[in-house]
Parts: structure tokens; C-alpha cells; sequence
């Protein structure tokens, strides 16, 4: 009895035991096979780790060029920017304010834009005589002619501070005219060239009263004044002018000497005065003639400009009182 009693045990055993280990053996299996066909182990893995692009970034705008004229004759391409540090050296006094040479600035290189559309010279190139298109000097021949280091690095801040922009009216660059002084005020564009520019009027330019070439003053004796106008004049000085008429910015649109007519423009450059705004005053021996301003008295006056930047008004604002109703936009724009 005993020993089938401990018979029936055995059997129970392993009965309960082989189902296990056939169990534990088909997982076994599984997973090997599972290895097999797949090969991701049983065992964690970390996630693949995938390194971050870096956002492609547009390429740098080439830089604009412009073709300069040079006095031998040759025309050179030169980088816009590094040409504006000679004009801004050349054309406006580097001790003036960092907002008035700013708008020089701005102002230099729409002009040169505008040149080089226009083909005045061949090539579309922009020469380097103030009294043609705009003056230039080196940074080496101004260090040369006893400039400092500082001027030059004065004029590369306001050069880069408005790096490319440029004045439009109505979509075109305008026609940024600029001169030293204009005695308090400027003059309307057509009053001087016959050509009408709305943004190019006359306006009040205060705040120039002690600037240099604020007023001017020359004399002429009969014979001088006889050879410059290469023409006699009989009777007495006081006889001589007559029939003046003035432009609305206060130049002289045309005056009678010794019965001849000349427009204010002529004049000026027959007497080489430093402006069309004069008035004349006879003695009994010649003329005395003071100018108010230098330059044509178009558009900014530089002397106006710095005026301006002394009393707080950023570049901005200065050339949108000088050029009134332009925008300020960006070379790359261009078409």
C-alpha cells in the first residue's frame, strides 16, 4: 500500500514537472528564432542617436561693384563700399557729425548707382572730379596729404552703419544731388537745370549761419570785371546792374550788366562765385558781389546736414527733409 501510494506520487510529479520544462525549452526557441529573422536582441538597447543639420543658410549676396573712370583715362571695377570710404574722404569733412556723414553716405551711393545707369561716361562709369560726378581719394593718398587714421576709420563706420541702402522715389533711385553750404537756403532743381524733381525743392536749410562759406564776398574793380564778362562797360558802376530777378530758393535766375542778360548760372562760373545766390553792390570804382552758400544748392547741403545732426536728428531723418517723399531701400534690391 505504502509503495503505490509513493508510485502515484512520482507520477504527479512529473507530470507537473516535463509540461514546464517543455514550455521553458519552446520560449527558448522562439526567441532564438525571433533573433534570427529580425536581430534585435533580447537584451535594452538604446534608440540610434541621429547628429542634428545645421539649417542651410542662404549664400552671401555677391558684392555690388561700379566702374570708376580713373584721370589716366582707365576704368576699373571697384567694390561699391570700399569706393564710398574715398568719396565720403574726398567730399565732406570727417570731423562732422557720424549721422551727417551717414547721410553722406546714403547719399553718395545712390548717386553713384544712378551715374553708372545713366552712361554719362563710357561703360556706365562714374569719374572721379567733383565738378563731373563725385570727388575721390584713397585711403593711401589721403593718409599721404597729412590725413589721419581716425578720419579714415570714420568714414568706413558710416560707410558700413548703412551698408547698401539707397534713396528711391517711386521705385527709382533718385537723383541725389548734394553740396557744401547753401546759405540758408536751398534751391529748386528746375530753377538750376530746367528739369523738375519733386523731391528736389526749395526748402529753409537753418543752422548753417556759422558754418565756413556761409557768406562770401568779392570784389571786382571796371577793368576786372570788363575782362571776366569780356565786354566793355561805360558810365559809372552804380549803372551797370539792373532788371534782377530771383528764383524762388533766392538764386538769381537772370540779371542785366551793362545791358547784357545773364542767367544766374552764367554768371557765376564767368566770375567764378561760389554760388548763383548773390547780391551785387556798385561803388564808384567796381562791384562788390557776396554769395550766400557754396555749390548749386540742390538737394542736402552738407553744411545743413551737420547742422541738423548737432541738434539731435539722425541720418533717417535728415534725408527725408532734404529729400522729401523717398524711401530708403536696399541695393540688393535692384533690379
Amino acid at each position: 500500500m505504502k509503495r503505490t501510494y509513493l508510485q502515484l506520487l512520482g507520477a504527479f510529479l512529473v507530470g507537473l514537472i516535463v509540461p514546464c520544462l517543455v514550455l521553458q525549452l519552446g520560449a527558448r526557441v522562439a526567441s532564438s528564432d525571433a533573433q534570427e529573422t529580425t536581430g534585435i536582441t533580447t537584451e535594452a538597447t538604446a534608440p540610434l542617436q541621429t547628429q542634428p543639420t545645421a539649417p542651410s543658410l542662404p549664400p552671401e549676396p555677391e558684392p555690388i561693384s561700379i566702374r570708376v573712370l580713373l584721370p589716366s583715362g582707365q576704368t576699373e571695377e571697384w567694390v561699391l563700399e570700399e569706393y564710398l570710404v574715398g568719396v565720403i574722404l574726398a567730399e565732406m569733412p570727417t570731423s562732422f557729425d557720424h549721422e551727417a556723414l551717414c547721410a553722406q553716405a546714403v547719399v553718395a551711393r545712390t548717386y553713384a548707382l544712378r551715374r553708372q545707369q545713366e552712361n554719362r561716361h563710357p561703360m556706365g562709369a562714374i569719374c572721379t572730379e567733383g565738378s563731373c560726378c563725385q570727388a575721390y581719394v584713397s585711403p593711401e593718398d589721403y593718409l599721404d596729404g597729412l590725413g589721419y587714421q581716425k578720419d579714415i576709420d570714420r568714414a568706413v563706420d558710416a560707410v558700413k552703419a548703412t551698408e547698401g541702402e539707397v534713396l528711391r522715389y517711386q521705385g527709382q533711385l533718385i537723383e541725389a544731388t548734394y553740396f557744401c553750404c547753401s546759405g540758408g537756403k536751398t534751391e529748386d532743381a528746375q530753377a538750376v537745370w530746367g528739369v523738375a524733381y519733386p523731391y528736389l525743392q526749395a526748402l529753409l536749410s537753418p543752422g548753417e549761419e556759422q558754418m565756413d562759406h556761409h557768406r562770401h564776398e568779392v570784389y571786382f574793380t571796371a577793368q576786372q570785371l570788363q575782362q571776366a564778362l569780356g565786354k566793355s562797360l561805360s558810365g559809372s558802376p552804380y549803372s551797370w546792374v539792373s532788371r534782377v530777378k530771383r528764383t524762388e530758393g533766392g538764386g538769381i535766375d537772370t540779371i542785366s550788366i551793362g545791358g547784357t542778360v545773364y542767367t544766374g548760372a552764367q554768371l557765376r562760373k564767368l566770375l567764378n562765385l561760389n554760388s548763383t545766390a548773390f547780391v551785387i553792390e556798385p561803388d564808384e570804382e567796381g562791384i562788390y558781389v557776396t554769395t550766400s552758400g557754396k555749390g548749386h544748392r540742390v538737394g542736402m547741403s552738407q553744411s545743413g546736414a551737420q547742422a541738423m545732426a548737432l541738434r539731435g536728428y539722425t541720418y533717417l531723418q535728415i534725408l527725408g527733409y532734404y529729400y522729401p517723399g523717398t524711401v530708403i531701400d536696399k541695393t540688393q534690391n535692384l533690379e
